[in-house]
């Protein structure tokens, strides 16, 4: 499955790789139809399996590079991106988003600490339902160098489905989580982790189902 986006970029790069070559030889065109490849790779959007119970997965697919105090209150899980990353961004926990704020903000490398305060950001805010209920969890979607262009599909008062798709970053970014002390953060920085399908925390306050 490829995002819309991408098959629109990787048509307009084909059709300019097709004119140049016909205007100045194959050899021109080629560059263009190699970046067309790479925009339908780059947008790619597989399928996830979700996993059951009390947890929250990661929105995005990456690296951890940070888990840290944002506050006396708060747990943060930073995840990295590379432009080589599945760059569709998912529903940590199911709930009601209750905000949508886009802050403007400078555009450092992704990867660090400073983007979580500094960068362009949308931060999204899902109150908690099912088993994340009475739960609130908060994600940012933050653009880095080369990621200029943040997608974010719902609004205010929608519900969404833990690991449902809610949007992008577009070439490169990073993704922060913001847990409450109901949660036991279950990553740690260097691990991988895969957007729907990866557990970066588990509510400290319920149990979860074996093999959850």
């Amino acid at each position: 499955m490829i995002v819309l986006d991408g098959i629109y970029y990787a048509a307009a790069l084909a059709a300019g790789g097709a004119l140049t070559a016909w205007l100045a030889g194959a050899w021109f065109g080629a560059p263009l139809w190699v970046l067309a490849v790479f925009c339908l790779y780059f947008f790619r959007d597989p399928e996830r399996t979700i996993p059951p119970g009390p947890v929250a997965v990661s929105p995005a697919d990456g690296r951890v590079v940070a888990v840290a105090a944002e506050s006396p209150a708060l747990r943060r899980v930073s995840i990295f991106l590379n432009i080589f990353d599945v760059h569709v961004n998912r529903a940590p926990i199911a709930g009601a988003i209750s905000s949508v704020q886009y802050r403007q903000g400078r555009f450092h490398v992704a990867s660090r600490e400073a983007c979580s305060s500094e960068n362009e950001q949308n931060v999204v805010t899902v109150e908690g339902e099912g088993p994340a209920g009475g739960s609130r969890v908060v994600f940012k979607q933050i653009a880095g160098l080369i990621a200029r262009r943040i997608v974010f599909r719902k609004q205010p008062g929608d519900h969404v489905s833990t690991g449902e798709r809610v949007g992008l970053i577009k070439f490169g970014s990073r993704v922060d989580v913001l847990f409450g002390p109901e949660w036991e953060i279950t990553v740690r920085p260097g691990q991988r982790v895969a957007a729907g399908s990866s557990v970066i925390a588990r509510r400290i306050d319920r149990g979860a189902p074996d093999g959850a």
